[in-house]
C-alpha cells in the first residue's frame, strides 16, 4: 500500500496533538498554559538580589554583597559567578577553624531556600573577587552573572562601596 509523504506527515501531527487537546488536561484538572510554562520556565526566574554592593579597593582582591531572594516554591542552589572585574571568583564562607576565623570556598555552592533569603555579607558568606586590575571606586557599577544549579543564571549590577567594618582584608597573602 502506497502513502502519501503529506498524509502521512498530516496523520503523525493530528496524533501528536491529542495528548495536549483541552478535553484531555480537563479531565486531569491541569491547565495546558500552565503545564507548557513549567516545562520551560527556568529555576532561577524566582531568584533576584537586593542591594549588591562590592567593596571598593585599588586592586587586588575584594568581595561582593548582598541578599539572594528566592521567590520559587523549590532550593535554589548558586554555583558560581563571573564578571568582567575579576578572572577569578569564588563563592565563599568565612568559619571557625581552631579559634581563627577562616575564608574558604563553599562546598556546595549558596543555597537559597524555598522561599526565602540568604544573605551575603562581610564576615560572612560572599562572592570573592580574586585578580581585580582595576580599581572600584565608591558609585562603581560591577556586573556579576550568578550560575543557578538546573536553571537560568541572575545577572545583575553591585554599586561599589566604601567599607571597613569587619576587620576583612580581602587582599593577596590573606588566609584563605
Amino acid at each position: 500500500m502506497y502513502v502519501r509523504p503529506a498524509l502521512l506527515l498530516a496523520a503523525v501531527v493530528a496524533l501528536s496533538g491529542c495528548g495536549s487537546s483541552p478535553e484531555t488536561t480537563a479531565a486531569t484538572g491541569a491547565k495546558p498554559t500552565a503545564e507548557a510554562s513549567a516545562a520551560v520556565v527556568p529555576a532561577a526566574q524566582g531568584l533576584t538580589i537586593s542591594d549588591p554592593w562590592v567593596k571598593t579597593v585599588k586592586k587586588g582582591m575584594t568581595a561582593a554583597f548582598g541578599t539572594l531572594v528566592n521567590d520559587t516554591g523549590a532550593d535554589l542552589t548558586v554555583t558560581a559567578g563571573a564578571s568582567p572585574l575579576s578572572p577569578v571568583i569564588e563563592l565563599h564562607e568565612v568559619v571557625d577553624s581552631g579559634g581563627k576565623m577562616v575564608m574558604r570556598p563553599k562546598e556546595g555552592g549558596f543555597v537559597v531556600p524555598a522561599g526565602g533569603k540568604h544573605e551575603l555579607r562581610p564576615g560572612g558568606d560572599h562572592i570573592m573577587l580574586m585578580g581585580v586590575s582595576e580599581e572600584v571606586k565608591p558609585g562603581a557599577r560591577i556586573s556579576f552573572t550568578l550560575t543557578v544549579k538546573g536553571g537560568a543564571p541572575l545577572e545583575f549590577t553591585a554599586i561599589g562601596k566604601d567599607f571597613a567594618g569587619g576587620e576583612e582584608d580581602y587582599q593577596p597573602g590573606m588566609e584563605h
